[in-house]
C-alpha cells in the first residue's frame, strides 16, 4: 500500500470521508477466489439451464445412442453445487474478512446519506453528474445491486435449484429433507421451475450491467475495478498527479 496522498472525494460506501490514498487494499484473497470461482459456476449455468429449459428439438439415431443432455444436466448440477458451497463459505467470510466483504450482504436502508449517494452515482451513470466520486469498495449503487441482483437471487437459485434436483433424488435424500419445504410453497413443480428460470434470467441481466459498470468505471472514473479483483488493490489516479 503507498503512502497517502490528496485525492479529493475519495468515501466509503456510506458517503463518508475515508483515509485518502493511491492504492488501498480492499478485496482479501479468498474474496477474489470466490468472485472468479462463482463467475465460472455462472457462467456455465446459464449456458446448460439455457438447453434444459430450451433443449435441441432433434439428435440424429437412436435416441439410446446419445447422452447430451444427460452431460448437459450433469454439467449443471456440478456446477451449482459448487456454487452453493463457494457461497456458503462466502458467507462465513462476511464475518471473519474485512468490512467490505459485507457489503454484498446488507444495505443501510436507513441511512439517508446512503440514498443521496446512490441518486449521485445513478446521475452519473446516466451522464447528468459530470464528475464521478470515489469509494474505497463497492460504491452505494453497486451495494444496492448486487444485494437486490444478485444476493437474493442467487440464494433463491441455490433453494429452488436443490428442491428440483430432490425431484430425481426421491424423498429420502437429503436434498428433500432440506429443500422439500419449496413444494409446500409452490405445490405445482412446473411454478418452480419457472420462477428458477426467471431467476436465471435476472442473474443474466445483472451480469450485463456488473460487466459494463466495471469496465466503464476502470475507463472514466479513473479508479481500477477490474484489476483490484486480480490483486486486490485499488488504485486511484490523481489527475494533478499525470
Amino acid at each position: 500500500m503507498s503512502e497517502a496522498v490528496n485525492i479529493p472525494g475519495v468515501r466509503d460506501a456510506h458517503g463518508a470521508r475515508a483515509v485518502r490514498r493511491q492504492s488501498v487494499y480492499v478485496y482479501d484473497a479468498p474474496v477474489r477466489i470466490w468472485h472468479w470461482v462463482n463467475a465460472a459456476c455462472v457462467f456455465v449455468l446459464f449456458g446448460t439451464g439455457y438447453l434444459i429449459a430450451s433443449p435441441f428439438p432433434s439428435m440424429p439415431g437412436e435416441a439410446s445412442s446419445h447422452f447430451l443432455m444427460g452431460y448437459v444436466r450433469f454439467a449443471h448440477f456440478s456446477a451449482g453445487q459448487i456454487l452453493a458451497v463457494a457461497f456458503l463459505y462466502r458467507i462465513y467470510w462476511a464475518f471473519v474478512g474485512s468490512p467490505h466483504s459485507r457489503h454484498i450482504f446488507w444495505v443501510p436502508i436507513l441511512n439517508v446519506t446512503y440514498w443521496l449517494e446512490v441518486w449521485h452515482v445513478t446521475k452519473w451513470y446516466l451522464f447528468i453528474a459530470q464528475q464521478p466520486k470515489k469509494y474505497v469498495g463497492h460504491n452505494p449503487l453497486a451495494r444496492l445491486l448486487m444485494f437486490s441482483m444478485f444476493t437474493i437471487p442467487i440464494v433463491f437459485m441455490i433453494v429452488t435449484g436443490f428442491a428440483l434436483y430432490s425431484e430425481g433424488e426421491g424423498i429420502d435424500s437429503w436434498q428433500h429433507k432440506a429443500f422439500g419445504w419449496v413444494f409446500a410453497i409452490f405445490p405445482n413443480s412446473q411454478d418452480v421451475h419457472t420462477f428458477h428460470h426467471l431467476g436465471m434470467w435476472t442473474l443474466v441481466v445483472f451480469s450485463i450491467l456488473h460487466i459494463y459498470a466495471a469496465v466503464r468505471e476502470d475507463i472514466v472514473s479513473r479508479q481500477s475495478i477490474i484489476s483490484s479483483m486480480i490483486s486486490g488493490e485499488r488504485n486511484f489516479k490523481d489527475e494533478e498527479n499525470e
